[in-house]
Formats: structure tokens, sequence, C-alpha cells
């Protein structure tokens, strides 16, 4: 048989939860909102992948059911099979997330699309959209440090490890910069206390988010910006994301060879390869400065008016064509080269030590090729300006 509510338990019951209410209202009243940064797993400017969680349930506030049975409602928790078991044993539940969070799911996973950025804006945890063009710097993370009896490793400033000197080796030592042979003879030669560079992290970030450490790299950005970082100089801008973007022709040069036995005609033609492999595939930022790659070497030739009495001749042709690109797209003469018709001065390195200033607005690719052999080679330049595909 069902017992009828009398009047008085149904005023009774309409006193509870009009208290109950009440005391939720005065206790937000009285409570300071929950700081978004509480609640992020990651430290704010870490980049962040779809799909990656960037809540930590753990840290989300949680409040007695009876003040708040509405919460039970918000996705964060009836979509969470733990955090309904939390509520029913304990009588507590998470407050709701939906109003704290942006670009990010009910579960707590990013739901943008590439390399976010996670912030706090506007009161509210974001996982920032990258902008189309991203880009960092190439920077030391890792070194060694000769001691008496071996190696010591510092990452980011703090010493992990030391490696025994008749240690050195792949399985001991970071050694995608440098082999462990060139290690070895640094090692021999160096003094106590001098120290070599192991590893680099991408830090400096066009959006001004947080430095990545080396093995993080190729899981963010993919394998592209990581080989690109190891054929640049430390210090090199690095495109590490591009959205939706085009290629627009700005200026194009040939250069020829020419003949000039006295330097061997074979040894210029290498040297003018060299050249153009070293610049191919350079991306400027804008307000960036970047040379061509380091892991391209060049041969020299005797020239008694060098200082040292060599000089890497048959790099003057493609550096006019570099100049001509990169100074017709209203650039300035880039550093380490001349207006003359020897182009390149003497004691800079034509891949390392040439310096391209991009003051424009976007970023730019070069593109360097040659053709024919000898004295006959030709070498052609492009500077493509990169734009968002939906401008212009």
């Amino acid at each position: 048989m069902v017992r009828k509510l009398s009047g008085k338990h149904l005023i009774l019951l309409i006193v509870l939860v009009a208290v109950a209410a009440a005391a939720g209202w005065y206790l937000e009243g009285r409570v300071e909102p929950q700081d978004p940064e509480e609640i992020a797993v990651l430290p704010m400017g870490s980049t962040v992948l779809e799909g990656q969680d960037v809540i930590d349930e753990s840290r989300v506030r949680s409040v007695p059911l009876i003040l708040h049975p509405d919460y039970i409602l918000d996705e964060f928790n009836y979509l969470n099979p733990s955090n309904l078991i939390q509520a029913i044993l304990t009588g507590t539940v998470h407050v709701p997330i939906s109003e704290m969070i942006e670009g990010v799911d009910a579960s707590g996973r990013s739901t943008v699309s590439g390399p976010g950025s996670l912030r706090v804006q506007g009161g509210r945890l974001v996982v920032e959209e990258p902008p189309t063009f991203l880009w960092a710097y190439k920077t030391p993370y890792t070194y060694g440090v000769k001691r008496k009896d071996g190696l010591e490793i510092v990452e980011n400033g703090k010493r992990v490890r030391f490696v025994p000197a008749g240690s050195i080796s792949n399985s001991t030592v970071p050694h995608r910069y440098k082999s462990i042979d060139r290690i070895k003879r640094w090692y021999r030669r160096a003094d106590e206390g001098d120290r070599i560079t192991l590893d680099y992290q991408l830090s400096n970030f066009s959006d001004g988010r947080l430095p990545v450490p080396p093995g993080m790299i190729e899981e963010l950005f993919g394998a592209s910006a990581l080989e690109y970082m190891e054929n640049y100089p430390s210090g090199s801008p690095v495109m590490v994301y591009t959205d939706d973007s085009r290629r627009v022709l700005v200026s194009s040069a040939v250069s020829f060879l020419g003949s000039y036995p006295e330097y061997d005609d074979n040894k210029r033609a290498f040297n003018a390869r060299a050249f153009a492999e070293a610049w191919n595939g350079t991306i400027i930022p804008p307000g960036s400065e970047a040379s061509g790659k380091e892991t391209v070497r060049f041969t020299e030739s005797r020239d008694p008016e060098a200082p040292g009495g060599y000089a890497s001749h048959g790099s003057c042709p493609p550096a006019r064509a570099l100049r001509a690109i990169v100074t017709s797209a209203g650039m300035p003469l880039p550093r380490g080269m001349t207006w003359e018709f020897h182009a390149v001065l003497f004691g800079f390195n034509p891949a390392t030590g040439i310096k391209v200033r991009n003051t424009g607005e976007y970023p730019v690719l070069i593109e360097m090729w040659t053709t024919g052999s000898g004295a006959n080679t030709r070498i052609y330049a492009r500077l493509y300006r990169l734009e968002p595909a939906w401008g212009g």
C-alpha cells in the first residue's frame, strides 16, 4: 500500500530544497570561482595535439550533490562513469567545466586540429588554434661537458647523468647532430670543462608558446621539422607548421658559371651545385634572418689573392642569382655578400656565412637548382612569398 505524502511532509520537503538551493547560491557567492589554470594537466603555453588530454580531473572542484543535483547533468559528469560513481558513493559532484573550457571536449581532450597551444583567456582554459604560419628557432638543449674521467650530460641547464670516457657510445650519448666518432675526437682534444652541443630544442615560438624539447619535436611537428633542424645551423628559424597557404612567385634569376680554368672548372661546378643545394628549400619567416644548410660542403681552389691562399671558387655565380632574387623582392643585400661581380666576401662560408633577412610581411621560400656540367653549368633561383590561401 502506497502511503500518501502528508501536507506537513510536503512542506518540509519544499523547505529542505529551498534551503539547499539557498545554501548553494550562498556558497557560490562566497567562494572564488576555480582558476581554469588549476585544472590543466600541462603548463600554460604547452603544445597540444587534437585528442590529447588537457584536464586533470582530480583537480576539478567537487561540491555536495544535495546542493547542486543539476551538476550531474553536465557532460563532464554524466558522460564519465567514474564521475557518476563518485557522485553516488561520496555524495559529491564535480563542478561543471563546460563554461570553463574552449577547444576542449566534455572528456577534457583537445578538439583543435594541428598543434594547438594551451592558454587561459577570458576566464577559460583554451586550446588556441595554431596560426597559419608557426615557426620557432633551433637552440641548444643538451650539452656534453668534459670531466676528468668522462662526459657530463647537461639537459636544459640540469645535470642528468655522467658517462665514463670508455662508455661513450650511441646508447649513452645523443648523436643525432654529431656522430659518436666526432664526439670522441672532440673529447680527446678538449680541455676539462669544455662543452659540446649534443642536441637542440625549438624555442622562441612566433606565438609565444613554451619551448619544445628534442624528444617531443617529431611527435608534435612531424619528421620534416626535425629533418630541417638537422640541416641548418644553431639559431636558425624553423617553420614547424603551415595551415592552408599558397606560394606566390616574387622573383627569379639565372646565372652562368663560365670558364676560369686557373681555378679548375670542375671544382667550380661542384661548388655551384653545392651552393644551390645549400640554399634550396630555405624558408625565412618575416622579421627573421637565415642562412643555408650547414650539412653541405664546398671544395677549395688555390688562389694567391685569397686569405690563406685558397677560396671556394664557383660560389659567386649562384650567389649573384641569390642576391638578385632577394634584392628584387625588396630585401636588403644579404650579409656576407657585395654588389660586385665577386659576390661572396672572402672569409664567409657560402652556405652558413651568408645571411638573408626577410623584411616582408610573410615567410619566403628560396628554390635553387642547376643544370649542365663543368663551365656550362647554369644556376637557377626563385623566391616565393608564402601567403594564407584565403588572403588576397
